[in-house]
């Protein structure tokens, strides 16, 4: 089938495909047009990697859309949301706008009503839902990504409720399914009453292996001799076996570690394949990478870059895997060590496949567990790349002729399992029927269960009454917690439960943080006594604790009632006190911090060996900031959950007090990316809890907003001004103050010579933080930096008293050498000038 037979593309389509060197389409797509995909049919395409799965998206998009309709375009990632989004726009000299939305979990995205095609995770589609965005009704068209992706435990309840609902918003809807080859993919195709298009066909062959000795045994039956040098490793071998024919190589392994480890030997192979040109094109890209960062992991992996192999996992910032990715596809980066996460949708093909570690620890298995088929099967499907390669190979490791032929048997010739949804687990249901609540999908117990009757757990369970039964200790853990009320058989989301399901909270992360903040006022004049060092007044020291009963009667409890029965949210210890005069903030910014770290939409750090012993005494040290009663030691795993609460704010604590990304990764074991993400999520936690708190009428409503933005900065509260100025960030905002420029306004008044030398002299930069601060003439032309002897004496008082004054406990801040984490003396061409997370502008 040619792009001309194609029916229902807008005028020009087809000829544009022409030009982008598409004669014919694939097999499977062909089927995909036969099947109606461009004429309305929902069609789930099961098929190879690399064979064209995003082009029947396309069709159907394009098609959907010169019929008058909207498209939406549903993926699993937020780098996968960008790759898409750039390779779509390529429609728009066709009057297709395209946009994109991943994040503010609160809004309703209503610019989004102008666009024809949108690209969004599925965690933004559910909330925007939530949110009531008005053009969802408009959808014609919604095609979702690697959907076999329902049988992930975390996002596949989400992925499967949100296709649930925009069906049911638009009977007519047209689904798209893209799965990779799964065991049921009938199943899936029946679930979404889409017909199933399923084919092995491939653009380029794929030959699948296993090295043992010193061969490649393949599932056709052929060898290639691949020799292993005494004290040599398979891995590095087959790497520069695969550069002799100009080809690259993903290696995929089982942890960060292995995958850095593996890129520091692997560059030593590929740095003896490069050309002068390479290396010069590399250097440049090795000094990028630099600049993203001022942690290890960053010197590490430019370290690699520059002899052309690269690492890639969660740890790196999003910067480092994007400048990674693009070097690979230029095929400027020979080789790339990389975590499974790098097999989830992101498109980075190459000539040989190597998977070094088929087995990875699982806590809950006790060990060593083997990966699943279809995990594999998406990392050997990497494999080859279409008008690249002649040919694809995808090669596991063996140390014997057993381990040879297990894998044979275990990867090689088995199918991937088949997809099973993992909804009825309470920690997914709490969340999603809140929403199907709050948002008026269901108004009674009845309601409720026919709406997940229509979802994939519904057709695939052989525990009937599972359901029927998560779903009644979800309603009773909701009502209890006061996010829905009953009233004969009607089902409505409180005031409270309206907002949390808005927020896209976990009820019980809501649970927690209303539970923390009412504990902390309750307790505040308390607890700014022990802080100030004040002893409790002897009427009030044994004061009897009360407990709160409201929810006896369903048995239920609020979140500070399971952590302790004493310290619930009816506690009043020292509500009588006398007021004190304390300019301290309560709660404190750690406090905060470990309130939402404590809930279940935080992922927590874990202890490693030595540190209960240090988070123990830092927790009793610091007890009178944290909101909410210390269980006991006595108590192992809410004693541990409280103290890995506390390690991650601890971390929180260390960015927001200015420590150098560096020493915060060397101290918690973590990569930027971990920063990264650990000072989002806290941020958004943070704006959800400010929001609640004032809803609820409580005091810390100012409290949370100053550790909201304190951690969105990176910076000490008294940066906060200065920081909020485009551009300026958490490093240059440390070197105005300095320099005696503490707040916007200043930097509207401020001797623009004294600005030039506290910005490094850096003129460009100077001139567009003066107009974002709102100055009428920014212009550095024919300023001089000032002279040291010029600047405030302000500055080296300060600068001195940093220096002399960090506690290396954490709660300190800055870099600890007096000069804000300068890795040279003068810091005139400083490569990490933006290279701070807190630099957001």
């Amino acid at each position: 089938m040619k792009p001309e037979d194609v029916p229902g593309l807008p005028e020009g389509v087809p000829e544009q495909l022409q030009s982008e060197g598409i004669e014919e389409l694939y097999p499977p797509q062909a089927d995909a047009v036969e099947a109606g995909v461009t004429e309305g049919e929902s069609v789930l395409a099961s098929i190879p990697t690399a064979s064209g799965k995003t082009f029947i998206a396309e069709l159907a998009m394009l098609s959907s859309v010169q019929r008058g309709g909207k498209a939406l375009y549903i993926v699993p990632l937020r780098a996968l949301a960008s790759e898409k989004k750039a390779e779509f726009e390529r429609w728009e000299e066709f009057g297709i706008d395209v946009g994109v939305s991943t994040g503010n979990y609160d809004s309703s995205g209503e610019w989004l009503a102008s666009r024809d095609i949108i690209v969004a995770t599925s965690e933004k589609v559910d909330s925007l839902i939530r949110n009531n965005a008005p053009w969802v009704e408009d959808l014609s068209c919604v095609v979702s990504d690697e959907v076999h992706l329902v049988n992930d435990g975390h996002r596949g309840p989400t992925l499967e409720v949100t296709l649930g609902k925009l069906r049911k918003i638009n009977p007519g809807l047209q689904v798209v399914a893209l799965s990779a080859t799964v065991g049921n993919a009938d199943d899936v195709a029946a679930w979404l009453d889409a017909t199933l298009v399923e084919s092995e066909w491939r653009p380029i062959d794929l030959k699948m292996g296993v090295h043992y000795g010193n061969a490649i045994s393949f599932d056709d039956g052929t060898q290639r001799e691949v020799p292993v040098g005494k004290g040599d490793r398979k891995t590095a071998a087959l790497v520069a076996d695969t550069l002799e024919e100009d080809g690259s190589s993903l290696v995929f392994v089982n942890s960060r570690r292995n995958a850095e480890a593996a890129a520091k030997r692997l560059k030593d192979v590929t740095s003896r394949a490069l050309t002068d040109e390479e290396r010069s094109k590399l250097a440049e890209l090795a000094q990028e990478i630099r600049d993203v960062s001022d942690a290890e992991t960053s010197d590490t992996l430019a370290n690699c870059v520059a002899k052309g192999a690269a690492f890639h996992h969660a740890g790196l910032a999003a910067e480092h895997r994007s400048l990674v990715e693009d070097a690979f596809r230029d095929r400027l980066v020979k080789t790339v060590s990389a975590t499974p996460t790098l097999a989830a949708g992101v498109n980075t093909p190459s000539r040989r496949v190597i998977v070094r570690d088929w087995r990875r620890y699982d806590g809950e298995f006790g060990g060593m567990k083997p990966l699943d088929v279809l995990e594999v099967h998406q990392m050997m499907g990497r494999a080859g790349r279409p008008g690249l390669d002649p040919y694809g190979e995808a090669v596991l490791l063996a140390k014997d002729s057993d381990t040879r032929d297990e894998l044979f048997e275990r990867y090689i010739w088995a199918d991937a399992e088949p997809v099973r949804s993992k909804l009825a687990a309470e920690p997914a249901l709490r969340t999603h029927l809140l929403a199907t609540i709050a948002s008026g999908f269901a108004h009674t117990r009845e309601g409720l269960l026919d709406f997940l009757d229509q979802t994939l757990y519904a057709t695939q369970t052989d525990e009937p009454g599972r359901l029927e039964q998560v779903t009644d200790n979800v309603l009773q853990y909701l009502e209890a917690n006061g996010f829905i009320e009953r009233e004969d058989e009607q089902l409505t989301a409180t005031g409270i439960g309206h907002t949390v399901s808005r927020l896209y909270l976990d009820p019980m992360s809501a649970a927690e943080i209303i539970d923390g903040l009412r504990w902390g006022a309750d307790h505040r004049e308390e607890k700014l006594r022990a802080l100030e060092g004040i002893a409790p007044e002897p009427e009030t020291a044994n004061t009897s604790r009360e407990t709160e009963e409201a929810a006896e009667a369903s048995g239920f409890q609020r979140a500070s009632e399971m952590v302790d029965a004493d310290g619930g949210v009816g506690d009043k210890d020292g509500e009588d006190m006398e007021p004190i005069e304390t300019d301290r903030t309560y709660p404190t910014a750690l406090g905060l911090f470990h309130l939402v770290s404590r809930t279940p939409d935080m992922y927590q750090l874990y202890l490693k060996s030595g540190d209960r012993e240090t988070y123990t005494e830092e927790c009793y040290e610091r007890e009178p900031e944290l909101l909410g009663k210390t269980p006991s030691e006595y108590e192992d795993v809410r004693f541990e959950e409280w103290l890995s609460a506390l390690k991650t704010a601890r971390l929180l604590e260390d960015w927001a007090s200015e420590v150098d990304e560096d020493r915060i990764t060397e101290r918690y074991g973590v990569g930027p990316g971990d920063i990264r993400g650990k000072v989002e999520t806290a941020q958004w936690l943070l704006g959800a809890a400010e929001r609640l708190a004032g809803e609820l009428d409580l005091s810390a409503t100012g409290a949370v907003r100053e550790a909201k933005k304190r951690v969105e900065y990176g910076v000490r509260d008294e940066l906060l001004n200065l920081a909020g100025v485009r551009g300026v960030g958490r490093k240059r905002a440390r070197r105005l103050f300095e320099a005696g420029i503490e707040t916007r306004n200043d930097l509207r008044e401020a001797d623009k010579s004294v600005v030039l030398a506290a910005l490094r002299g850096r003129r460009k930069t100077a001139e567009n933080v003066l107009e974002a601060a709102g100055r009428r003439d920014p212009s550095m032309d024919d300023v001089q930096e000032a002279s040291a002897d010029a600047m405030p004496e302000a500055t080296f008082e300060r600068a001195s008293r940093r220096s002399g004054g960090e506690s290396d406990r954490g709660g300190g801040g800055g870099s600890g050498d007096g000069n804000d984490g300068e890795k040279n003396g003068d810091g005139a061409d400083d490569p990490q000038e933006q290279a701070s997370l807190g630099d957001f502008g």
